[in-house]
């Protein structure tokens, strides 16, 4: 009989295959070639055991996990769970830009313990200032004494917070049955093979990408899992594609950004090494996907054996644990749809406007496409809200009844004939069905309307970033403000030579950025802010973050806007 818990995953590798590896760390801190650590599965067992014993927490109690990258999370993690609580994954107060964050997911799930790792320990009580029982994974040695609890399919296995691209964060209740059908869902759309896979990743654990892949996927199914730092991948993201390469059959996820960080910044020197034809394949996911950007990837590591339909466009959201569609073994499918008519809400294909990336089709579950006003599933071919129903979608948001009726529990009318009436999850996010793969727009909470007319700010925002070669790809973001009679559009973009550009040549450049989003888009727009580098906000996962970028233009942190 297959386990349906997370630590029952965990204790039958630990007694079918004890001394396999379960997981390694590629530590980069130290050595610039990295230095590996490996725990076998009765490794990992034997110290997730000893930390679960140490937790003073009872069944149902929250445990933040505040730990760096590495195999200690892990442990932290599995530990919570195998100490019957509710697990936390978060990060250490260290991480820069993130300690309101932290503070306010720490308030709204009220943690009865902590774990962290002794290095991590000092900075970790002086943040909490005593208020929290504090567990040391790395210095635990207490043995279970007490019968473990045994939790079962429907309890709560961890939070998962949001990351606030456009809300404060709320932590989507997740339970043991939510994330293992989730896992099922990704090996059936993926055609990951569970005997012969590896799971590579510097995704944030903390992160639900990073979390399902890099640790729940290879728990479920019994895979090595290879991680690293993120910070490592920022400094070298060669490091990345070099443990990609070094077992056949490895699987990693990673956002846009990532392919085409990897295509500017891996050196000629550096892919001539590379291995990746023995990659089994690359999720592509988490933000807007950029066709110019796919190319370029699949040009620079095509002699390295990297082909494209290695590459796997794919839709998913925490809400819905992370996975909802992806490609078949293809390559990437690229459409290119009528502007105008696609602001009307309607997909035409056409010669010259949008490029949008097929994200392909759920497995598993039901994805529709709904007016959001009247709650009617729309054909193939209309822009609509994307709903989401299986058993991977998650129970609500944390000790938020109102918001979790609202997300979690929408509800069909009219003619849907082949669909359930619900309760479906409102993901916010628009999107297309076209030729039996999913389109995705972009949010309803970022649609910018003037004039009457809609507009998708990744659409625009990827016009501005090819003005001019200062302009950082990704680092632009386009949001709306109220005016006397009707909305405005702004945007702001970081410029790598901000800081050495005279007043003229700033102006100039906003009335080239002005001039050519007019052309491309039919919008004018009434400002255009250059910043510096890192003056664009993110999220802790990092997406562009517009509302909070409003925000900071409508306080005036920008500085005196340019000429109007």
């Amino acid at each position: 009989m297959s386990p349906t818990t997370l630590p029952a995953f965990l204790r039958r590798w630990a007694t079918v295959k004890p001394d396999e590896p379960a997981l390694t760390f590629a530590d980069y801190s130290a050595e610039r070639d990295g230095r590996r650590q490996t725990l076998t599965w009765r490794q990992l067992a034997e110290r997730v055991d000893a930390a679960a014993g140490a937790l003073p927490v009872s069944p149902g109690d929250r445990v933040a996990v505040l730990c760096p990258q590495g195999i200690d999370y892990v442990v932290g993690f599995l530990a919570a769970l195998t100490a019957g609580a509710i697990a936390v994954p978060l990060f250490d107060p260290g991480l820069p830009g993130h300690a309101g964050r932290l503070t306010a997911v720490l308030a709204d799930c009220a943690p009865a313990a902590v774990v962290t790792t002794s290095a991590a320990r000092p900075a970790v009580e002086e943040f909490l200032g005593g208020s929290v029982e504090i567990v040391a994974v790395d210095r635990a040695d207490a043995a279970l004494t007490w019968p473990a609890p045994e939790p079962g399919p429907g309890d709560v296995a961890y939070l998962q917070y949001t990351s606030g691209s456009t809300r404060s964060p709320a932590g989507v209740v997740l339970t043991h049955a939510n994330v293992i059908a989730n896992v099922r869902h990704a090996v059936q759309g993926l055609g990951l093979d569970p005997r012969e896979a590896t799971t590579v990743s510097w995704l944030p654990l903390f992160h639900d990408m990073g979390l399902v892949l890099g640790l729940i996927t290879p728990l479920v199914l019994g895979l090595r899992s290879v991680l690293m730092d993120p910070l490592a991948f920022i400094e070298r993201p060669v490091r990345w594609l070099e443990l990609l390469g070094d077992r056949p059959g490895a699987w990693s996820a990673a956002p846009n950004f990532a392919f085409h960080y990897c295509a500017s910044r891996v050196r000629d020197a550096d892919r001539a090494r590379l291995r990746l034809g023995r990659v089994a394949g690359i999720i592509n996911g988490a933000e807007p996907i950029n066709p110019d950007v796919l190319d370029r990837f699949h040009a620079a590591f095509a002699a390295a054996g990297y082909r494209p339909e290695k590459t796997r466009p794919s839709y998913g959201l925490a809400e819905a644990t992370v996975f909802v569609t992806t490609v078949p073994d293809t390559a990437p499918r690229v459409t290119t749809f009528d502007r105008d008519a696609l602001g009307d809400g309607v997909a035409r294909e056409a010669g010259d406007g949008v490029r949008l990336v097929a994200c392909g089709a759920p497995a598993g579950q039901h994805v529709a496409l709904v007016d959001p006003e009247t709650a009617v599933a729309l054909p193939d071919g209309s822009v609509g809200e994307i709903w989401v129903h299986g058993p991977n979608v998650g129970d609500g948001y944390w000790q938020k009844p109102l918001d979790s009726t609202e997300t979690f529990g929408a509800r069909l009318t009219g003619d849907h004939s082949g669909l359930p009436d619900g309760p479906w999850l409102r993901t916010g996010d628009l999107g297309v069905r076209h030729g039996g793969e999913l389109y995705i727009a972009g949010r309803i909470k970022d649609l910018v309307i003037v004039d009457g007319r809609n507009h998708y700010p990744q659409d625009v925002e990827a016009t501005v970033a090819g003005v001019d070669q200062g302009i950082r790809p990704g680092s632009v973001a386009l949001f709306a403000v109220e005016g006397t009679d009707t909305e405005g559009a702004v945007v702001v973009a970081e410029h790598r030579g901000h800081r050495e550009m005279t007043e003229q040549s700033e102006r100039d450049l906003a009335a080239t950025i002005r001039r050519l989003v007019a052309d491309a888009h039919g919008l004018a727009l009434r400002d255009v802010v250059l910043v510096p580098q890192g003056h664009v906000p993110r999220t802790s996962s990092g997406k562009i973050a517009r509302s909070a970028c409003r925000d900071r233009y409508l306080a005036h942190e920008y500085g005196k806007a340019l000429a109007r």
